[in-house]
């Protein structure tokens, strides 16, 4: 009973009598961790500030009148609000037909994309076969070697594409060329090798091969085969790792002017294209006569570009909202299997 009170009247005295006793250690204690909090805020402001404060400029910018854009006692909040820069961005990038487009073609590619590579990894977590670890090299050499360096070639293939010869022996004698279709795109990413598929199989693979194998053998035992015990037992634990795939797959696709400009832009109007050389057709957009172009000021441009950046930027942030708590999950689960 004494201790209990020792221990209840000492836990009452006050913080300096308990730092005089203690030489010292409470106030350096509490010092240290003051600093350190100190320290974080200020990182992750500083942090918070640097990614918000470019999206805020743009915002901002986007509501000016162009002689807003010289004034130099204008710097966020501006004097004249407008709302014409966005519909002349709209205009130019033929924005409600690119933006339906670019949905659409992403949310394809991207679930083909997981669905291919996600076969393809579980294969190379849980199974082998005759030359796995150069197959699983080439799949890194998709992650490491740029696109870039195979545009020649993926020119070529698509121009004049041949499956086997199956193509000259039902076309004449000819090859087919399917650069101006979507059927390059589709087939790159069945057969994974459209864009990042190998960062998307190693991700994956790294998932399968941390699940505990008995986890398995458990269901063959209950009487499962092997797709019900893929389908069934493995991809519902997966479906984290499987949804910032998926995430991956769309933002990069939403973004994406390589593939695009290849295989897209002769037939489909996408908003990254338009996005991109937006600064090429505003001179014959501002001009009376649509025979001749002005010249459009630097200043005036940037903020054009800087409303269509903002304008692709804010769907990806949307998706980000709705899905955080899955792409979060699928980091702290990275590993974590034994």
């Amino acid at each position: 009973m004494s201790k209990s009170k020792t221990v209840f009247i000492g836990n009452n005295k006050s913080f300096w009598d308990r730092n005089r006793r203690s030489e010292g250690y409470l106030l350096k204690r509490q010092m240290k961790k003051t600093a350190g909090s100190v320290i974080r805020a200020l990182l992750l402001i500083g942090l918070c500030f640097m990614i918000i404060q470019p999206m805020l400029m743009r915002f901002s910018v986007g509501f000016m009148v162009e002689k807003d854009l010289y004034d130099t006692t204008i710097v966020l909040v501006p004097r004249e609000v407008t709302l014409e820069n966005y519909q002349h961005v709209f205009n130019m990038t033929d924005f409600p037909n690119s933006m339906l487009n670019t949905l659409w073609i992403s949310l394809l590619v991207s679930v083909l994309q997981v669905v291919s590579c996600t076969i393809v990894a579980y294969g190379f977590a849980r199974y082998e076969f005759p030359l796995k670890k150069l197959w699983f090299a080439c799949v890194i050499m998709l992650i490491v070697v740029p696109p870039t360096t195979i545009q020649t070639s993926l020119y070529m293939n698509f121009a004049n594409f041949d499956l086997f010869g199956i193509v000259r022996l039902f076309n004449g004698g000819k090859p087919i060329n399917l650069r101006t279709s979507i059927l390059p795109y589709l087939l790159m990413s069945i057969t994974c090798m459209g864009l990042k598929n190998g960062l998307y199989i190693f991700m994956l693979r790294q998932y399968f091969a941390g699940v505990p194998k008995s986890l398995e053998e458990a269901a063959y035992i209950d009487g499962c085969g092997t797709v019900h015990t893929f389908t069934k037992i493995m991809l519902p634990d997966a479906m984290p790792t499987i949804a910032s795939c998926f995430l991956f797959g769309f933002v990069w696709q939403w973004t994406d002017l390589f593939y695009s400009r290849n295989f897209l832009q002769a037939k489909y109007s996408v908003y990254s294209i338009q996005l991109s050389s937006i600064t090429s057709r505003m001179g014959r957009y501002f001009s009376a006569d649509a025979s001749k172009a002005v010249v459009v000021p630097v200043g005036r441009q940037q903020q054009l570009i800087s409303i269509g950046v903002l304008i692709c930027c804010i769907p990806l942030i949307i998706l980000y909202c709705f899905t955080q708590k899955t792409f979060v999950k699928s980091l702290t689960m990275t590993g974590s299997k034994e």
